[in-house]
């Protein structure tokens, strides 16, 4: 009986680990993600998973996420149009849902908020390690509207407009294609001339 016991209570044991790795995952990533995605060891908003080991921990990352991951589960409820500006980008990002609308306000703020500190996320995708370099080089007026915001952004730098501008296209593929397009590194404007 003895051995029985024990073997009850090393399968407990190991159980209980896999239940604690499983429950921790599941707080970094919701459990309708698709099990693909960056580079071994690196999550949607910064290095290592979610941004252990790397920038974008901070007091403000876990609300950050989490909201990221929220618009990303709605993105079918979301609106988007962008239009392109010599120096920068219109962009309006709404939803008919009050609570993704209350989101997009969150979201939008908070990552200019990050731009302007240098608290960046998703370094391991060259494009958001290479806008988050540049913030401070971009401005941007937010808007609240009725439904979610109106962004203006701009810069004066002719290399970082191009970054806006590809940024804001990633931001809509985001849109169109939730977690899907999270997982996947988008490239430095230029960046595909110099290979």
């Amino acid at each position: 009986m003895i051995g029985h016991h024990r073997t009850r209570a090393i399968a407990l044991a190991a159980l209980a680990v896999g239940l604690g790795i499983g429950l921790g995952w599941a707080a970094d990533k919701p459990m309708a993600e698709p099990q693909k995605g960056p580079p071994a060891g690196k999550g949607p908003m910064g290095k290592g998973p979610m941004g252990k080991g790397g920038q974008g921990k901070d007091a403000a990352f876990a609300t950050d996420r989490d909201t990221f991951h929220f618009l990303l589960e709605n993105h079918k409820a979301i609106t988007r149009n962008v239009k392109k500006l010599d120096n920068g980008v219109e962009t309006v990002t709404e939803s008919e849902k009050p609570e993704v609308a209350k989101k997009i306000q969150e979201h939008v703020p908070a990552m200019y908020e990050r731009l302007k500190s240098g608290k960046g996320v998703r370094y391991w995708d060259p494009l958001f390690a290479e806008a988050f370099k540049h913030g401070k080089k971009m401005k941007m007026e937010i808007t609240n509207t009725a439904k979610g915001v109106k962004v203006v952004e701009t810069s004066d730098n002719a290399d970082v407009v191009k970054i806006i501008q590809a940024h804001a296209e990633v931001v809509s593929q985001f849109v169109k294609n939730g977690f899907d397009e999270a997982h996947k590194e988008h490239p430095v404007p230029g960046s595909e001339k110099k290979k």
